[in-house]
């Protein structure tokens, strides 16, 4: 915005410097000329009283030499009685040009060689007419020419680089707003919900301002209340989990008894923690860096070792695969945890008992990939599971398991993809990137084909 205004104000402004300065120009010019031959006749005119008195030639010489202008002046006497024509000075013009003066009885003007000449015819006592030559030089005629057309070109530049400069300051005062305005969007886009922008600038951009800041606040305030009503949500759970706590703790002893009474610890601390993080004014979102993260073969074996006492009481086969080697990924292990949790908790709940399921973990330069799967029936719709809150319709499913563990995977640039496996049913890959930093994109795409290479045909 603010070039392309520099730019029509220094077309505009070019335009009309142009527009005046050529004209004015050629008036320049031609009061040059006319200032020249009035001077001219001014040196006619000291001439003619001295004619009308007398023809004498030496008379005449002397009068032309008082003139000042014996080398540009010349007389032309016609002939009377005995006297034949007499021509005193230095002529220019042709006899044709003086003879037709003489004729007109009126002063004119005619080109000759090195300027011009003016022809002014004078009365005599006789009644004979005879023409005084004045040579105007073409040097007095374009005299202070240059000088003014200088100036004015001068002064032309001089309107150009002003309204150009002065264009500059304003354009500044329209883009500043705006760039404030783009600052702003692109800091509340990545979470900072304090971001605002000064109501300030030309009235549109003033009226941006505010409608932005308004729309910061109510966003602000949207997120409040989304905290607010998750961390009541949450706080209602404590009654039931209170119960399970109780009775799980009149279990006695037994591996079942412990687990069971793990898995109600766990989530008496998955539900504190949601409600801690609700009730905070900002959400935690600290950058990934070296020592941050977690084990992914850890968290595989962990979870797998929960869920295996399930399975065998299902009758289930399982396995797991490339968890021996560890390897750090930049996400949280409860997040990495909870993902794992929604896909194996998956398979339990759509899959009849006695299916069998898998986990693989393969390692490859700069990413992680982790395939559950199972020889389950499989998902007609892949695209409609991964749209978040898209239940199976099936009791207990609220269609968010899959969105957990695609916003675990794009957080580390990576991406979740579903389809068949080698068991025959229902195949999730979760590809995570192990620098975090790196954008998705072209190169996300071709990391994602590089990676299938090192994956089990299907």
């Amino acid at each position: 915005m603010r070039w392309a205004l520099v730019k029509v104000c220094l077309a505009v402004t070019t335009m009309v410097v142009v527009a005046f300065a050529f004209p004015l120009g050629l008036v320049v010019k031609e009061m040059a000329r006319d200032r020249a031959f009035a001077g001219a006749e001014r040196e006619a005119a000291a001439v003619a009283p001295a004619l009308s008195i007398t023809t004498d030639r030496d008379e005449l010489e002397r009068v032309v030499a008082a003139a000042g202008a014996d080398s540009g002046m010349s007389v032309h006497l016609p002939a009377d009685g005995d006297r034949g024509a007499l021509d005193l000075g230095r002529g220019r013009a042709a006899d044709r040009d003086i003879a037709a003066v003489r004729r007109m009885g009126r002063a004119s003007t005619t080109e000759v060689t090195g300027g011009s000449a003016l022809l002014q015819p004078v009365a005599l006592g006789s009644g004979a007419i005879a023409v005084v030559e004045v040579w105007v030089p073409e040097a007095a005629m374009s005299n202070g020419v240059g000088t003014a057309w200088a100036v004015l070109a001068a002064v032309g530049l001089a309107l150009i680089a002003g309204s150009v400069a002065v264009a500059d300051r304003l354009g500044v005062r329209m883009v500043r707003p705006a760039r404030r305005l783009v600052e702003g969007a692109h800091e509340l886009g990545e979470g900072q919900l304090g971001a605002r922008v000064p109501e300030e600038g030309p009235t549109e951009l003033r009226l941006a301002a505010v409608a932005f800041n308004s729309m910061a606040d109510q966003v602000v305030q949207l997120l409040a209340n989304e905290r607010e009503l998750a961390a009541d949500l949450s706080h209602r759970l404590r009654t039931p989990l209170t119960v399970l706590r109780l009775n799980a703790a009149s279990l006695g002893a037994g591996a079942a008894a412990d687990q069971t009474r793990a898995a109600v610890a766990q989530l008496e601390g998955e539900v504190d923690t949601i409600i801690r993080t609700a009730r905070e004014a900002k959400p935690q979102t600290a950058a990934a860096g070296p020592g941050t993260g977690c084990d992914v073969a850890e968290v595989v074996r962990g979870r797998m070792e929960f869920w295996s006492a399930l399975a065998e009481d299902e009758g289930r086969k399982w396995r797991v695969a490339g968890a021996e080697r560890p390897v750090r990924v930049p996400v949280a292990r409860a997040d990495l945890a909870a993902a794992l949790d929604a896909l194996l908790g998956n398979v339990f709940r759509h899959t009849a008992e006695g299916t069998a399921f898998a986990v693989d973990v393969h390692h490859a330069e700069d990413a992680v990939i982790v395939l559950v799967s199972d020889a389950g029936p499989g998902i007609s719709d892949p695209r409609a599971a991964m749209a978040r809150g898209r239940g199976s319709g099936a009791a207990g499913s609220t269609g968010l398991g899959l969105d957990i563990v695609r916003r675990l995977a794009e957080s580390t640039g990576g991406d979740v993809r579903i389809g068949s496996s080698v068991l025959g049913g229902t195949e999730v890959r979760i590809w995570l990137q192990l620098d975090a930093r790196k954008p998705a994109g072209r190169g996300h795409r071709g990391t994602v084909r590089r990676r299938r290479r090192l994956l089990p045909t299907r």
